[in-house]
């Protein structure tokens, strides 16, 4: 899947540290992550590219791991992936929403098995 691109509107994203012993963030990192995205109750934007996930202003890459899922009894879907964020390790739940939320679930699935190969 060559020049995919995707971009939507989340309803609810959380960024922590991943794996538990990669190296810590430093308390400036995790406060705006935090006021931008983790504590933010604003719908958030997000741009998916092959190997490439942006959250607002904030980059992602070396993306691996990509789970997407449609929770029981939910109208949304979820994707939780391990990635990249500068030189830091970072897991991404990213859940949404939105009325279209089985075709940006469709798309995501073609999308992660194209970047899992």
């Amino acid at each position: 899947m060559s020049d995919f691109e995707l971009r939507y509107f989340a309803d609810k994203v959380h960024v922590h540290r991943w794996p538990q012993d990669s190296p810590i963030w430093n308390d400036s990192t995790k406060k705006q992550l935090d006021e931008s995205i983790n504590k933010n109750s604003q719908k958030k934007h997000i741009t998916v590219r092959n190997n490439y996930l942006k959250i607002e202003n904030f980059e992602f890459n070396s993306l691996q791991k990509i789970g997407i899922s449609i929770p029981f009894f939910k109208e949304e879907n979820t994707m939780i992936l391990e990635a990249k964020f500068g030189e830091l390790l970072a897991h991404v739940h990213i859940t949404t929403k939105s009325e279209d939320y089985l075709d940006i679930f469709n798309k995501l699935t073609l999308w992660s098995k194209s970047v899992s190969k």
